[in-house]
């Protein structure tokens, strides 16, 4: 007797495909590009997890600020008067605002100079990331770590004296303009990071280049008491501008203006605004040439 074998069901024969597509279909997904605005955010997520399991790398953003608060207050305070009046711990806090951020710029390309000496960038390259996510990633991690000293110096400061005379408004506009100058230090950061490939020659060319800017300026001292021609550069230095606008808008004691003074010391907060625009519109595009160029060397 024969026994005519049964056909498998049509759903045992489908099964498997079904499964097999839904896999795929997974995969896919986990592959797919999600835009550049996810994909910079990953990369900022791993930045600041690194910072929170390192907490070593933000010592420039905490330790140091309260160091130069505390040095220069107490230290050097009693031997520097402001002309036309005035504490000078408050004076000091307009300047040290600016000086530590400008030093925004050495943690975005100490950070980038590290992942490529790692190579962590050419894992990225790997990934189906977006265009512009890792130097976008680097960027908002930096801004929101630049938040952190902004806030540990106000606190310092009004620990040491120093406090908000102006408007409500006033200090707002002080405080959006110190987070629009950090964005663009970061910037300036990316670029030497990118030029740079080594966070140790980045230390070197970083501190040559910022660190003397930061003192041909009113951040400790008012400009009248430098000699020429330090004191024309110190006038046309953005980071005296940032200083002196900063205490125009907490209210803070600051060097009067006198006749023949430039046009940048008559008007500090318009001239930094537009320092920072053109930081941005130069630095941003050009560092993101450089750094293609750079991985493709």
């Amino acid at each position: 007797m024969t026994t005519t074998p049964t056909p498998a069901s049509t759903t045992d024969r489908i099964a498997p495909d079904v499964d097999a597509i839904i896999a795929d279909d997974r995969e896919a997904a986990l592959h797919r590009p999600k835009g550049l605005a996810h994909d910079a955010w990953v990369v900022a997520r791993r930045g600041l997890v690194h910072m929170k399991r390192q907490p070593e790398q933000l010592s420039d953003a905490t330790i140091q600020p309260i160091m130069f608060v505390l040095l220069f207050a107490f230290v050097f305070g009693g031997a520097i008067d402001v002309p036309g009046g005035g504490e000078y711990r408050e004076f000091l806090m307009g300047g040290i605002f600016a000086q530590t951020l400008v030093f925004t710029a050495f943690g975005v390309a100490m950070s980038l100079a590290n992942d490529r000496k790692n190579q962590i960038v050419d894992r990225f390259r790997s990934l189906p990331i977006a265009t512009g996510a890792v130097l976008g990633g680097h960027a908002v991690a930096n801004i929101l770590k630049a938040l952190l000293p902004i806030m540990i110096m106000s606190i310092v400061g009004f620990i040491v004296g120093w406090r908000i005379r102006g408007s409500l408004l006033d200090a707002v506009l002080a405080y959006a303009l110190m987070i629009a100058f950090a964005f663009a230090m970061v910037w300036i950061g990316v670029l030497l990071g990118s030029l740079v490939p080594t966070p140790e020659g980045v230390m070197g060319v970083g501190f040559v280049a910022l660190f003397p800017m930061t003192f041909i300026a009113s951040t400790f001292v008012p400009v009248t008491f430098m000699p020429e021609p330090l004191r024309t550069i110190a006038q046309w230095n953005p980071i005296t501008t940032l200083a002196d606008a900063l205490r125009q808008y907490f209210g803070n004691p600051n060097t009067p203006l006198q006749p023949g003074d430039p046009w940048s010391i008559a008007n500090p907060g318009l001239y930094t605004a537009l320092w920072i625009v053109g930081i941005i519109a130069v630095c941003f595009p050009l560092a993101i040439r450089v750094y293609r160029r750079s991985l493709e060397s």
